[in-house]
């Protein structure tokens, strides 16, 4: 099971954090900042610690991709069904990450306004649902979905 959630968080991480930078420069701003942004969630002080602060959000945000893809592989012990058809579930879970990190998370740490601007919720939706819910869901199904015996 560790080894399922390590590569969940691997790649969902990854896959995530790509999109993110690639927004970054598109808009016309720098990763570190971005990076910077993330690790003050829980830290406060990143934003103003150079390349540690970098650092730190990098860290931050595939910790939090760890506890994501931890969440999925132990709820799927529980309830099997989310092995059986991975890719609605993790639609699914997708959704349901986006609206814990986007509506509730985010705006209570940084007091952010609601809803967010349509071109947001459309973005983290994508990376949510593609980049997310889905990877983790497959993941999860590859490496613990019960095999029948012949």
């Amino acid at each position: 099971m560790g080894r399922t959630i390590a590569l969940a968080t691997l790649v969902a991480g990854t896959l995530d954090i790509l999109f993110a930078m690639i927004l970054t420069l598109i808009f016309g701003r720098q990763i570190p900042n971005m990076l910077r942004y993330v690790g003050s969630g829980p830290f406060p002080a990143a934003t103003d610690m150079g390349a540690a602060g970098a650092t730190l959000g990098l860290a931050t945000h595939f910790a939090l991709m760890a506890i994501m893809a931890a969440a999925f592989v132990l709820a799927s012990r529980q309830w099997p069904a989310l092995v059986q058809k991975p890719v609605q579930w993790g639609i699914i879970y997708g959704l349901a990450t986006y609206v814990v990190m986007n509506w509730i998370v985010v705006p209570l740490r940084f007091a952010t306004p609601l809803p967010p601007k349509p071109l947001s919720i459309a973005t983290q939706l994508f990376a949510h649902v593609v980049l997310v819910g889905i990877p983790i869901a497959l993941i999860t199904a590859r490496y613990l979905k019960p095999r029948a015996f012949a």
